[in-house]
């Protein structure tokens, strides 16, 4: 008999144009307490989190704002210090960095949390995980979903086309970390579930069906790509883990961020490492390096920005970076062989 589990999603999604309005609203159904402070940086929060603000305190919330500039520890616990005995929840206004700090800070000190997307990067925006920087290896934290979404899609739009480009890269991903789930299923008799499989594949299948629509960058472009987003973050929490959308084209990423003085968006490498870890499981790797071409995606190396020699460094060390994780890297690849690898596909 399989042990019972919590399955935790937002109670509610609020998306679409001008939805920002709705934000105090929300916040009073919510029942969440009356105190409320907003997590942004100096960008966004003169883009959003000042009509935020405004909203909440319309709304008649004591509501006050701290502006970050990192996602690391040192600045989540420097939330907490401001958000213990003072507030009563908080808001994550901004791209993953805000959301991530927001995300870990609520979680810790035990209050609700409202993820108030600007752009749409990845899935950060829904999901019960955050990634925060510890030293100078990046972490995964399972932490809790936002109560809320608050995704107002005339704001998405606004954010440049690159980061609506970059969350289509982390949702193709799903393709191969679905492909990796069921190889660590079959061959290590890791736990595995269908339903969360299907509805990871079918978030990716969104964008790769939308990629002419998505590269025209309009409300509707942002719309589907957050839907996306979101249902891929449902995926997650079905699973119980990150499986459904992480595979080794994520360690590939991670691997990049810890070698490359100027790593490329998280999403964008993630897209160029499903490029090659499809070919790596023989699935049709063209098919996602076209989607992705035809979003205005990267697709090389020379496109990310990162010299050659540190995709095939990435390549060789990305089995490290989670040794618990089973994936198509299975103990690594030599040099060369990462080096065939990454030409084959045009990555370099």
């Amino acid at each position: 008999m399989k042990e019972p589990k919590c399955i935790q999603l937002p109670r509610e999604v609020w998306m679409g144009p001008q939805i920002i309005s709705q934000v105090g609203d929300v916040c009073k159904r919510l029942c969440l307490g009356t105190r409320a402070m907003i997590v942004a940086d100096r960008t966004t929060f003169k883009l959003t989190g000042h009509e935020v603000e405004k909203r909440l305190k319309r709304a008649k919330f004591e509501t006050n704002h701290v502006l970050i500039e990192q996602a690391d520890m040192t600045t989540v616990n420097n939330v907490k210090k401001l958000a213990r005995g003072k507030v009563d929840f908080l808001l994550g206004v901004g791209g993953g960095r805000c959301i991530d700090v927001a995300k870990l800070a609520s979680f810790e000190e035990g209050m609700p949390f409202i993820s108030v997307p600007t752009a749409a990067s990845h899935d950060g925006i829904a999901s019960s995980r955050t990634s925060i920087r510890g030293g100078r290896k990046p972490t995964s934290i399972e932490t809790h979903a936002p109560i809320a979404i608050v995704a107002d899609t005339l704001i998405i739009k606004r954010a440049p086309h690159r980061l609506l480009a970059a969350g289509c890269g982390d949702l193709v991903a799903n393709f191969t970390a679905v492909r990796d789930w069921q190889l660590a299923y079959r061959l290590k008799g890791e736990p595995y579930s269908e339903y969360a499989a299907t509805l990871s594949l079918v978030s990716a299948q969104i964008v790769m069906e939308n990629a002419k629509l998505i590269n025209r960058h309009t409300e509707e472009s942002a719309r589907k790509v957050v839907k996306a987003l979101i249902s891929s973050s449902v995926a997650m929490a079905i699973a119980g883990s990150s499986r459904p959308a992480s595979g080794a084209e994520h360690l590939f990423s991670h691997a990049l961020d810890i070698i490359v003085p100027r790593p490329a968006l998280h999403g964008e490498q993630c897209g160029v490492g499903a490029i090659m870890m499809a070919y790596l499981h023989g699935e049709d790797w063209q098919e996602i390096r076209n989607a992705l071409r035809t979003i205005g995606a990267p697709t090389t190396a020379k496109e990310l920005g990162i010299p050659a020699r540190y995709i095939v460094k990435a390549l060789t060390i990305a089995h490290r970076i989670r040794p618990e994780r089973y994936t198509i890297l299975k103990n690594g690849l030599e040099p060369r062989a990462s080096e065939r690898l990454a030409k084959i596909t045009g990555v370099v």
